[in-house]
């Protein structure tokens, strides 16, 4: 921020009215581009359009005699819990396969627990006065829409280099039973990129919490979303690191394909102890007989498994690697002195951060020329970033020359609120 904060008013009036002339050529253009939402590429998903025609009528009956295209099986076909308890690091009985979409299972968690409890509570969570979630911030926007609509109140938890900051969340887990859960992305958390160091990961096995229906929901959602393949993040079996703490029935971890095959069409898994996962299964079975197996089978076959996924991540990992050096490249080049962000190894963000006080006018200029990016604030529990600095920028579903052209956009519009902010000061 040096070069600008050595003008004075005079000087960064002139640099306003130049750097203005740029943004209107830049509206000129009249683009066009939507970077709001971590979604795959179309090239993307086409790796995965054989799956589509990898079954036939042959394959329709399993081994133990289920036919895959009747009801039933609820907490999914063998050979998909196999296949998704080995990319979780858990046993397959330790697994339901359920849908194509692992938010819909973290909604009806939550829906199941505020209306009719956990397994060991004494009490629904709706008994509970103010029932409160813990946030590591800047998070994932979804997580905290959830808890929200349930009318849970979300507590604010600074995210490290190394994870959330367990001293603060020990310290609230411990003392207060209205706590009853934490979002957690250990892997490339959205949006920073940050893994969950070994540390933090046993911390949080060992918690002891107030509330006796206290959750933590590990939404691994990125474990498989490597960037480079000799430099990649390693992330400590939670569940693992539970059963030695005797607290392997506090956590929820959640994995799904829906960044691996196809995102309206992938399988998404639930992962807990075999007597969350009875518990679990006793409250689905009241809201569907089973889930699409058909789906199931189309994944085991396509992928085989567990090395058939990573492959499979490799081409993935092909394909997104140029788009995050192109943004990464040129926000160096553009604005290094007056912003910062993270430079991830894998997940499907990159966490920007402006100036404080210019995160909404960055987002809305940017919208005023054609680029719509994440809403500013919407990485914080109810858009409310304390700070207004940041910004979730998602590189996967464009092309790597709409990426440049929308970066250097974006860049300008760093420029434009920094010097706006400078004159108002």
């Amino acid at each position: 921020m040096s070069s600008y904060t050595s003008m004075n008013a005079a000087e960064l009036q002139e640099e306003l009215s130049s750097l203005m002339q740029l943004y209107k050529d830049y509206q000129e253009m009249k683009l066009s581009l939507n970077m709001s939402r971590g979604r795959p590429a179309k090239e993307q998903m086409e790796l995965a359009q054989g799956m589509l025609s990898c079954l036939g009528p042959e394959d329709m009956t399993l081994v133990n005699g289920t036919d895959v295209r009747n009801y039933g099986v609820l907490e999914g076909i063998p050979e998909a819990r196999k296949l998704m308890g080995d990319l979780m690091g858990l046993r397959p009985e330790e697994v339901i396969v359920c849908g194509s979409s692992s938010l819909n299972i973290m909604y009806d968690l939550v829906s199941h627990a505020y209306t009719h409890g956990v397994y060991g509570g004494a009490n629904p969570w709706c008994k509970t006065d103010h029932p409160k979630f813990l946030c590591p911030v800047p998070g994932y926007d979804r997580h905290f829409a959830i808890t929200e609509y349930f009318g849970i109140d979300m507590i604010q938890i600074p995210m490290k280099a190394d994870g959330p900051d367990m001293d603060l969340i020990e310290s609230y887990v411990s003392s207060d039973p209205s706590v009853k859960g934490i979002w957690c992305v250990p892997k490339y958390s959205n949006p920073q990129g940050i893994t969950y160091s070994d540390e933090v990961v046993r911390r949080m096995a060992r918690l002891k919490p107030a509330a006796d229906d206290f959750r933590i929901f590990w939404d691994n959602a990125y474990a498989v979303h490597d960037l480079y393949e000799d430099d990649q993040d390693h992330l400590l079996n939670i569940m693992d690191e539970c059963k030695k703490a005797g607290t392997e029935n506090q956590v929820y971890e959640f994995f799904s394909t829906s960044k691996i095959s196809f995102a309206g069409g992938g399988m998404a898994a639930l992962g807990a102890s075999e007597a969350n996962i009875r518990h679990l299964s006793q409250q689905f079975s009241v809201q569907t007989i089973g889930w699409n197996k058909l789906n199931m089978l189309f994944h085991v076959k396509f992928f085989g498994d567990r090395q058939g996924v990573l492959d499979h991540m490799k081409k993935h990992a092909a394909l997104l690697r140029p788009k995050f050096a192109a943004v990464l490249d040129i926000l160096k080049q553009e604005v290094a002195d007056i912003a910062s962000w993270n430079v991830p190894k894998g997940g499907y963000f990159i966490s920007f951060d402006t100036m404080e006080g210019c995160a909404k006018r960055v987002v809305a200029l940017c919208k005023e020329a054609g680029v719509v990016l994440t809403g500013a604030g919407a990485t914080y529990p109810y858009g409310k970033d304390p700070h207004d600095s940041n910004i979730r920028i998602a590189p996967t579903s464009v092309s790597v020359e709409e990426l440049r052209l929308a970066t250097t956009l974006l860049c300008l519009c760093v420029k434009i609120a920094t010097v706006e902010k400078l004159l108002q000061a």
